[in-house]
Protein backbone atom coordinates (compact mmCIF):
# COMPACT_ATOMS: atom_id res chain seq x y z
CA UNK A 1 0.00 0.00 0.00
CA UNK A 2 3.28 2.23 0.63
CA UNK A 3 4.56 1.47 -2.75
CA UNK A 4 1.27 2.36 -4.28
CA UNK A 5 1.15 5.34 -2.22
CA UNK A 6 4.04 6.87 -3.30
CA UNK A 7 3.54 5.71 -7.16
CA UNK A 8 0.06 7.54 -6.91
CA UNK A 9 2.42 10.81 -5.45
CA UNK A 10 4.70 10.76 -8.76
CA UNK A 11 1.96 9.41 -11.19
CA UNK A 12 -1.21 11.86 -10.73
CA UNK A 13 1.15 15.22 -11.20
CA UNK A 14 2.22 13.37 -14.30
CA UNK A 15 -1.10 12.52 -15.56
CA UNK A 16 -2.15 16.20 -14.66
CA UNK A 17 0.82 17.66 -17.08
CA UNK A 18 0.12 15.87 -19.98
CA UNK A 19 -3.44 16.55 -19.67
CA UNK A 20 -2.36 20.50 -19.31
CA UNK A 21 0.00 20.11 -22.16
CA UNK A 22 -2.48 18.08 -24.78
CA UNK A 23 -5.50 21.20 -23.85
CA UNK A 24 -3.14 23.40 -24.79
CA UNK A 25 -1.28 21.68 -28.02
CA UNK A 26 -5.13 21.27 -29.35
CA UNK A 27 -6.39 24.90 -28.33
CA UNK A 28 -2.97 26.10 -30.35
CA UNK A 29 -3.71 24.18 -33.22
CA UNK A 30 -7.32 25.12 -33.45
CA UNK A 31 -6.14 28.41 -33.54
CA UNK A 32 -3.43 28.13 -36.67
CA UNK A 33 -5.91 26.56 -38.09
CA UNK A 34 -8.23 28.96 -37.98
CA UNK A 35 -5.96 31.89 -38.66
CA UNK A 36 -5.13 29.64 -41.83
CA UNK A 37 -8.22 29.18 -42.78
CA UNK A 38 -9.32 33.57 -42.25
CA UNK A 39 -6.30 34.39 -44.34
CA UNK A 40 -7.35 31.94 -46.95
CA UNK A 41 -10.74 33.34 -46.84
CA UNK A 42 -9.23 37.09 -46.84
CA UNK A 43 -6.96 36.18 -50.26
CA UNK A 44 -10.27 34.23 -51.73
CA UNK A 45 -12.16 37.83 -51.14
CA UNK A 46 -9.19 40.00 -52.33
CA UNK A 47 -10.20 40.76 -56.08
CA UNK A 48 -7.55 41.68 -58.07
CA UNK A 49 -7.48 43.59 -61.76
CA UNK A 50 -4.51 44.30 -63.59
CA UNK A 51 -2.91 43.89 -60.35
CA UNK A 52 -4.84 46.19 -58.29
CA UNK A 53 -6.56 45.24 -55.43
CA UNK A 54 -9.97 46.80 -57.03
CA UNK A 55 -12.26 46.37 -53.94
CA UNK A 56 -10.14 49.30 -52.76
CA UNK A 57 -11.18 51.71 -55.49
CA UNK A 58 -14.30 53.06 -57.64
CA UNK A 59 -13.27 51.91 -61.25
CA UNK A 60 -14.53 53.28 -64.76
CA UNK A 61 -13.79 52.28 -68.13
CA UNK A 62 -13.39 54.11 -71.30
CA UNK A 63 -12.24 54.06 -74.94
CA UNK A 64 -9.88 56.87 -76.40
CA UNK A 65 -11.37 58.79 -79.25
CA UNK A 66 -9.89 60.15 -82.08
CA UNK A 67 -7.83 63.22 -80.99
CA UNK A 68 -8.15 62.76 -77.78
CA UNK A 69 -4.83 63.09 -75.73
CA UNK A 70 -3.58 61.45 -72.66
CA UNK A 71 -3.01 64.42 -70.57
CA UNK A 72 -7.12 65.38 -71.80
CA UNK A 73 -8.03 62.08 -70.11
CA UNK A 74 -5.89 62.76 -67.20
CA UNK A 75 -7.55 66.42 -66.61
CA UNK A 76 -10.72 65.19 -66.52
CA UNK A 77 -9.71 63.29 -63.59
CA UNK A 78 -8.06 66.50 -61.80
CA UNK A 79 -4.49 65.68 -62.51
CA UNK A 80 -2.45 68.86 -62.99
CA UNK A 81 -0.86 70.00 -66.22
CA UNK A 82 2.50 69.76 -64.00
CA UNK A 83 1.72 66.28 -62.96
CA UNK A 84 0.53 65.20 -66.84
CA UNK A 85 4.12 66.71 -68.50
CA UNK A 86 5.74 64.98 -65.56
CA UNK A 87 4.00 61.65 -66.37
CA UNK A 88 4.65 62.00 -70.05
CA UNK A 89 8.40 62.55 -69.73
CA UNK A 90 8.66 59.55 -67.33
CA UNK A 91 6.71 57.23 -69.57
CA UNK A 92 9.09 57.81 -72.62
CA UNK A 93 10.89 55.01 -71.15
CA UNK A 94 8.98 52.77 -71.22
CA UNK A 95 5.97 53.37 -73.53
CA UNK A 96 5.69 56.59 -75.28
CA UNK A 97 2.08 58.37 -74.54
CA UNK A 98 2.37 59.47 -78.44
CA UNK A 99 1.64 56.12 -79.49
CA UNK A 100 -1.53 56.01 -77.47
CA UNK A 101 -4.20 54.87 -80.23
CA UNK A 102 -8.04 55.55 -80.27
CA UNK A 103 -10.21 52.93 -79.87
CA UNK A 104 -7.76 51.56 -77.23
CA UNK A 105 -9.42 51.06 -73.82
CA UNK A 106 -8.43 52.45 -71.12
CA UNK A 107 -9.11 52.22 -67.04
CA UNK A 108 -9.39 54.82 -63.60
CA UNK A 109 -9.15 53.85 -59.92
CA UNK A 110 -10.43 56.43 -58.05
CA UNK A 111 -10.64 56.36 -54.34
CA UNK A 112 -13.53 55.71 -52.67
CA UNK A 113 -13.91 58.74 -50.12
CA UNK A 114 -14.72 62.35 -50.97
CA UNK A 115 -11.74 63.56 -53.04
CA UNK A 116 -12.29 60.99 -55.58
CA UNK A 117 -8.73 61.26 -56.32
CA UNK A 118 -7.16 59.28 -59.60
CA UNK A 119 -4.37 56.50 -58.15
CA UNK A 120 -4.28 54.63 -60.74
CA UNK A 121 -4.99 54.88 -64.92
CA UNK A 122 -4.08 51.71 -67.10
CA UNK A 123 -4.23 51.91 -70.92
CA UNK A 124 -4.84 48.75 -72.81
CA UNK A 125 -1.41 48.24 -75.44
CA UNK A 126 -3.34 45.53 -77.00
CA UNK A 127 -5.73 42.35 -76.16
CA UNK A 128 -2.42 40.89 -73.93
CA UNK A 129 -0.07 43.76 -72.84
CA UNK A 130 -1.47 47.47 -70.40
CA UNK A 131 0.57 49.96 -69.31
CA UNK A 132 -0.15 51.27 -66.08
CA UNK A 133 0.79 54.58 -64.26
CA UNK A 134 0.57 54.27 -60.56
CA UNK A 135 -0.06 58.23 -59.20
CA UNK A 136 -1.06 57.29 -55.71
CA UNK A 137 1.79 59.09 -54.54
CA UNK A 138 2.29 62.34 -56.25
CA UNK A 139 5.55 62.98 -55.46
CA UNK A 140 6.72 59.20 -56.70
CA UNK A 141 4.94 58.38 -59.77
CA UNK A 142 5.43 54.88 -60.84
CA UNK A 143 4.69 53.48 -64.75
CA UNK A 144 5.37 50.24 -65.47
CA UNK A 145 3.83 47.79 -67.98
CA UNK A 146 2.72 44.25 -67.81
CA UNK A 147 0.63 41.15 -69.21
CA UNK A 148 -2.52 39.54 -68.47
CA UNK A 149 -2.34 36.13 -67.86
CA UNK A 150 -3.02 34.28 -71.56
CA UNK A 151 -4.96 30.90 -70.91
CA UNK A 152 -3.90 28.23 -73.41
CA UNK A 153 -6.45 25.51 -74.84
CA UNK A 154 -4.99 22.43 -77.13
CA UNK A 155 -7.24 21.64 -80.08
CA UNK A 156 -7.14 19.35 -82.86
CA UNK A 157 -9.70 20.05 -85.63
CA UNK A 158 -9.96 18.51 -89.14
CA UNK A 159 -11.82 19.50 -92.13
CA UNK A 160 -12.59 18.88 -95.83
CA UNK A 161 -12.38 20.91 -98.30
CA UNK A 162 -15.67 21.96 -100.56
CA UNK A 163 -14.71 25.11 -101.84
CA UNK A 164 -11.27 26.92 -100.40
CA UNK A 165 -9.13 26.61 -97.43
CA UNK A 166 -10.72 29.36 -95.95
CA UNK A 167 -13.92 28.43 -96.18
CA UNK A 168 -13.32 25.05 -94.84
CA UNK A 169 -11.56 26.63 -91.68
CA UNK A 170 -14.44 29.07 -90.89
CA UNK A 171 -17.09 26.08 -91.65
CA UNK A 172 -15.35 24.13 -88.97
CA UNK A 173 -14.91 27.05 -86.21
CA UNK A 174 -11.07 27.69 -87.03
CA UNK A 175 -10.38 31.30 -87.02
CA UNK A 176 -8.54 32.67 -90.19
CA UNK A 177 -5.44 33.82 -89.12
CA UNK A 178 -4.96 29.53 -88.64
CA UNK A 179 -6.23 29.57 -92.29
CA UNK A 180 -3.41 31.75 -93.44
CA UNK A 181 -0.86 30.18 -91.01
CA UNK A 182 -1.58 26.87 -92.66
CA UNK A 183 -1.67 28.93 -96.01
CA UNK A 184 1.65 30.03 -95.10
CA UNK A 185 3.36 26.53 -93.82
CA UNK A 186 2.59 24.74 -97.22
CA UNK A 187 2.95 27.56 -99.75
CA UNK A 188 5.59 25.52 -101.22
CA UNK A 189 4.24 22.06 -101.08
CA UNK A 190 0.58 22.82 -102.01
CA UNK A 191 -1.02 24.73 -104.68
CA UNK A 192 -4.16 26.34 -102.96
CA UNK A 193 -5.24 27.54 -105.68
CA UNK A 194 -5.82 23.82 -107.55
CA UNK A 195 -7.35 22.40 -104.41
CA UNK A 196 -9.88 19.80 -105.20
CA UNK A 197 -13.16 18.94 -103.53
CA UNK A 198 -12.85 16.49 -101.44
CA UNK A 199 -9.28 17.41 -100.32
CA UNK A 200 -8.34 17.53 -96.28
CA UNK A 201 -6.37 18.23 -93.62
CA UNK A 202 -6.00 17.90 -89.71
CA UNK A 203 -4.68 20.54 -87.57
CA UNK A 204 -2.77 20.53 -83.75
CA UNK A 205 -2.46 24.16 -82.27
CA UNK A 206 -3.49 26.44 -79.26
CA UNK A 207 -6.22 28.43 -78.61
CA UNK A 208 -5.62 31.72 -76.39
CA UNK A 209 -7.39 33.12 -73.75
CA UNK A 210 -7.65 36.23 -71.77
CA UNK A 211 -10.51 36.99 -69.47
CA UNK A 212 -12.41 34.08 -71.17
CA UNK A 213 -12.41 35.96 -74.43
CA UNK A 214 -10.51 34.14 -77.61
CA UNK A 215 -7.56 36.67 -78.55
CA UNK A 216 -6.61 34.12 -81.58
CA UNK A 217 -4.16 31.00 -81.97
CA UNK A 218 -1.04 30.10 -80.98
CA UNK A 219 1.94 27.23 -82.18
CA UNK A 220 0.69 24.64 -84.78
CA UNK A 221 1.95 21.73 -83.47
CA UNK A 222 1.50 20.01 -86.28
CA UNK A 223 -0.71 18.83 -88.88
CA UNK A 224 -1.45 16.76 -92.16
CA UNK A 225 -3.17 17.87 -95.49
CA UNK A 226 -4.39 15.14 -98.15
CA UNK A 227 -3.89 17.26 -101.26
CA UNK A 228 -4.83 15.14 -104.83
CA UNK A 229 -4.01 11.91 -102.82
CA UNK A 230 -0.58 12.71 -101.72
CA UNK A 231 -0.57 13.32 -97.08
CA UNK A 232 1.74 16.20 -97.21
CA UNK A 233 2.91 16.40 -92.87
CA UNK A 234 4.18 19.50 -91.06
CA UNK A 235 6.28 18.72 -88.32
CA UNK A 236 7.60 21.60 -86.11
CA UNK A 237 11.47 21.67 -85.16
CA UNK A 238 13.71 24.36 -84.30
CA UNK A 239 17.04 24.39 -86.46
CA UNK A 240 19.66 26.60 -86.04
CA UNK A 241 17.75 28.73 -83.36
CA UNK A 242 14.33 29.19 -86.01
CA UNK A 243 11.28 27.57 -86.10
CA UNK A 244 10.64 25.48 -89.59
CA UNK A 245 7.85 23.01 -90.47
CA UNK A 246 9.39 19.46 -92.06
CA UNK A 247 7.68 16.47 -93.35
CA UNK A 248 8.05 13.23 -92.25
CA UNK A 249 11.36 12.34 -93.51
CA UNK A 250 12.70 15.41 -92.19
CA UNK A 251 12.85 17.70 -95.44
CA UNK A 252 12.00 21.33 -94.72
CA UNK A 253 8.74 22.88 -96.41
CA UNK A 254 10.34 25.60 -97.21
CA UNK A 255 11.18 25.51 -101.16
CA UNK A 256 12.99 27.89 -103.33
CA UNK A 257 10.01 29.51 -104.85
CA UNK A 258 6.83 29.95 -103.10
CA UNK A 259 3.84 28.15 -104.88
CA UNK A 260 1.99 31.64 -105.48
CA UNK A 261 2.49 35.31 -104.73
CA UNK A 262 -0.52 36.09 -102.93
CA UNK A 263 -2.97 34.26 -101.38
CA UNK A 264 -6.89 33.23 -101.28
CA UNK A 265 -7.59 34.22 -105.16
CA UNK A 266 -8.48 31.94 -108.00
CA UNK A 267 -6.32 31.59 -111.17
CA UNK A 268 -8.42 33.03 -113.99
CA UNK A 269 -6.37 32.52 -117.11
CA UNK A 270 -2.97 29.73 -117.50
CA UNK A 271 0.32 29.57 -119.42
CA UNK A 272 -0.18 29.70 -123.22
CA UNK A 273 1.28 29.65 -126.78
CA UNK A 274 -2.17 30.82 -127.87
CA UNK A 275 -4.40 32.76 -125.82
CA UNK A 276 -7.53 34.94 -126.74
CA UNK A 277 -6.60 38.07 -125.35
CA UNK A 278 -9.20 40.20 -123.11
CA UNK A 279 -9.39 43.30 -124.53
CA UNK A 280 -7.71 43.28 -127.58
CA UNK A 281 -9.58 40.13 -129.24
CA UNK A 282 -6.79 38.40 -130.88
CA UNK A 283 -5.16 35.42 -130.14
CA UNK A 284 -1.44 35.62 -129.01
CA UNK A 285 1.09 33.63 -126.36
CA UNK A 286 0.06 34.42 -122.75
CA UNK A 287 3.48 33.53 -120.98
CA UNK A 288 1.62 34.07 -117.22
CA UNK A 289 -0.93 32.67 -114.90
CA UNK A 290 -3.27 35.31 -114.09
CA UNK A 291 -4.51 35.62 -110.30
CA UNK A 292 -8.09 36.97 -109.96
CA UNK A 293 -8.17 39.07 -106.85
CA UNK A 294 -9.80 42.03 -105.47
CA UNK A 295 -7.56 45.63 -105.51
CA UNK A 296 -5.16 46.23 -103.50
CA UNK A 297 -4.57 42.36 -102.60
CA UNK A 298 -0.59 41.94 -101.29
CA UNK A 299 1.49 40.39 -103.41
CA UNK A 300 4.83 38.44 -102.43
CA UNK A 301 8.28 37.86 -103.95
CA UNK A 302 8.23 34.16 -104.47
CA UNK A 303 11.55 33.96 -103.88
CA UNK A 304 14.83 35.99 -102.63
CA UNK A 305 16.49 38.24 -104.81
CA UNK A 306 17.20 41.45 -106.10
CA UNK A 307 14.61 44.12 -108.17
CA UNK A 308 16.01 44.78 -111.56
CA UNK A 309 12.69 46.67 -113.12
CA UNK A 310 10.07 48.75 -110.99
CA UNK A 311 7.71 50.97 -113.25
CA UNK A 312 4.98 51.63 -115.54
CA UNK A 313 5.44 48.78 -118.73
CA UNK A 314 2.72 49.45 -121.89
CA UNK A 315 -0.11 46.99 -121.45
CA UNK A 316 1.66 45.12 -118.62
CA UNK A 317 0.73 48.19 -116.84
CA UNK A 318 2.58 48.80 -113.23
CA UNK A 319 5.15 45.96 -113.12
CA UNK A 320 8.08 44.31 -111.19
CA UNK A 321 10.42 42.44 -111.83
CA UNK A 322 13.18 40.30 -109.34
CA UNK A 323 16.49 38.63 -110.32
CA UNK A 324 16.83 35.44 -108.60
CA UNK A 325 19.53 32.70 -108.43
CA UNK A 326 21.85 34.95 -109.50
CA UNK A 327 20.25 35.45 -112.79
CA UNK A 328 19.00 32.24 -113.48
CA UNK A 329 15.27 32.80 -113.01
CA UNK A 330 13.30 35.94 -113.22
CA UNK A 331 9.69 36.42 -111.92
CA UNK A 332 7.06 39.39 -112.78
CA UNK A 333 4.37 40.80 -111.51
CA UNK A 334 2.30 42.88 -113.97
CA UNK A 335 -1.33 45.09 -113.37
CA UNK A 336 -0.37 46.59 -110.22
CA UNK A 337 -2.21 49.15 -108.04
CA UNK A 338 0.72 50.32 -106.42
CA UNK A 339 4.22 49.63 -104.90
CA UNK A 340 5.00 48.23 -101.81
CA UNK A 341 7.08 51.48 -99.51
CA UNK A 342 10.22 51.43 -100.46
CA UNK A 343 11.00 49.05 -103.29
CA UNK A 344 13.28 50.25 -105.65
CA UNK A 345 15.28 48.81 -108.66
CA UNK A 346 18.82 47.06 -106.77
CA UNK A 347 16.95 46.49 -103.51
CA UNK A 348 17.19 43.37 -101.97
CA UNK A 349 13.83 41.86 -101.35
CA UNK A 350 13.45 38.00 -99.49
CA UNK A 351 11.27 35.34 -100.37
CA UNK A 352 7.88 36.38 -99.01
CA UNK A 353 8.22 40.03 -99.05
CA UNK A 354 5.49 42.62 -99.52
CA UNK A 355 6.22 44.47 -103.12
CA UNK A 356 2.84 45.72 -104.60
CA UNK A 357 -0.81 44.90 -104.96
CA UNK A 358 -3.23 44.29 -107.25
CA UNK A 359 -3.96 46.27 -109.38
CA UNK A 360 -5.73 46.37 -113.17
CA UNK A 361 -3.43 48.90 -114.84
CA UNK A 362 -2.21 48.61 -118.43
CA UNK A 363 -4.46 46.15 -120.78
CA UNK A 364 -6.89 44.85 -118.11
CA UNK A 365 -10.31 44.03 -117.61
CA UNK A 366 -10.56 43.72 -114.21
CA UNK A 367 -8.64 43.62 -110.76
CA UNK A 368 -5.74 40.53 -111.16
CA UNK A 369 -2.64 39.50 -110.98
CA UNK A 370 -0.70 38.46 -114.50
CA UNK A 371 2.45 36.56 -112.64
CA UNK A 372 5.29 35.67 -115.02
CA UNK A 373 8.58 33.55 -114.49
CA UNK A 374 11.92 33.24 -116.57
CA UNK A 375 14.42 30.63 -116.46
CA UNK A 376 17.53 32.02 -118.41
CA UNK A 377 15.67 34.42 -120.20
CA UNK A 378 12.95 32.14 -121.49
CA UNK A 379 9.50 32.20 -120.02
CA UNK A 380 8.65 28.71 -118.33
CA UNK A 381 4.65 28.29 -116.83
CA UNK A 382 4.91 29.28 -113.18
CA UNK A 383 2.97 26.64 -111.89
CA UNK A 384 5.32 24.33 -113.06
CA UNK A 385 8.41 25.62 -111.87
CA UNK A 386 11.17 23.01 -110.82
CA UNK A 387 11.17 23.56 -106.89
CA UNK A 388 14.36 22.51 -104.66
CA UNK A 389 13.89 22.00 -101.26
CA UNK A 390 15.83 24.14 -98.51
CA UNK A 391 18.41 22.42 -96.38
CA UNK A 392 16.54 19.03 -94.82
CA UNK A 393 17.70 18.37 -90.73
CA UNK A 394 21.31 18.06 -90.52
CA UNK A 395 22.60 14.68 -89.71
CA UNK A 396 23.54 15.83 -85.67
CA UNK A 397 19.56 16.40 -85.36
CA UNK A 398 18.56 13.53 -86.78
CA UNK A 399 17.32 11.66 -83.47
CA UNK A 400 16.11 14.51 -81.67
CA UNK A 401 14.04 15.02 -84.85
CA UNK A 402 12.42 12.00 -84.68
CA UNK A 403 11.60 12.11 -81.04
CA UNK A 404 9.60 15.38 -82.35
CA UNK A 405 8.31 13.27 -85.16
CA UNK A 406 7.44 10.42 -83.35
CA UNK A 407 4.79 12.11 -80.72
CA UNK A 408 3.59 14.65 -83.69
CA UNK A 409 2.73 11.96 -85.80
CA UNK A 410 0.98 9.86 -82.86
CA UNK A 411 -0.65 13.16 -81.68
CA UNK A 412 -2.25 13.44 -84.77
CA UNK A 413 -3.75 9.85 -84.81
CA UNK A 414 -5.02 10.45 -81.32
CA UNK A 415 -2.96 7.77 -80.02
CA UNK A 416 -0.47 10.18 -77.64
CA UNK A 417 -1.05 10.33 -74.06
CA UNK A 418 -1.64 13.99 -72.54
CA UNK A 419 1.77 13.44 -70.96
CA UNK A 420 4.05 12.91 -73.90
CA UNK A 421 2.96 15.73 -75.98
CA UNK A 422 4.62 18.51 -76.61
CA UNK A 423 3.64 21.48 -75.04
CA UNK A 424 6.83 24.12 -75.56
CA UNK A 425 9.19 25.77 -77.96
CA UNK A 426 11.67 24.53 -75.64
CA UNK A 427 10.85 20.71 -76.32
CA UNK A 428 11.53 21.50 -79.90
CA UNK A 429 14.93 22.27 -79.91
CA UNK A 430 17.56 19.34 -80.29
CA UNK A 431 18.98 19.45 -76.35
CA UNK A 432 15.56 19.43 -75.19
CA UNK A 433 14.26 17.40 -77.61
CA UNK A 434 16.70 14.37 -76.88
CA UNK A 435 16.70 14.77 -72.81
CA UNK A 436 12.24 14.83 -73.12
CA UNK A 437 12.68 11.88 -74.69
CA UNK A 438 15.21 9.84 -72.70
CA UNK A 439 13.29 10.99 -69.55
CA UNK A 440 10.23 9.34 -71.32
CA UNK A 441 11.03 6.41 -71.38
CA UNK A 442 13.20 5.66 -68.24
Amino acid sequence: MKKLARLAKYIIPAIAVVLIATIVIVKLTRTEYSETEENEELEQEVQLLYGIESDNYNINEGTIEEGETLGAILNRFGVTPQQIDKIAKQSEDVFSVKNMRAGHKYSTFQSKDSTARLNYFVYDIDLTKYLVFNLSNPDSINIYMSEKEVDIERVTKSATIISSLYEAALENDMSPNLAMELADIYAWSIDFFGLQKGDNFKVIYDNKYVDSTNIGNGTIWGAWFEHGGKIYYAIPFIQDGKLSYWDENGNSLRKAFLKAPLKFSRISSRFSNSRLHPVLRIRRPHYGVDYAAPAGTPVHAVADGVVIAKGYAGGGGNTVKIKHNNGKFVSGYLHLRGYAKGLAVGKRVKQGDLIGYVGSTGLSTGPHLDFRLWQNGKPIDPLKVPNEPAEPIKQVNRLAFNAVKDKVMAELKGTLPDSLKITSLEMLAPDSTVSNQTSATK
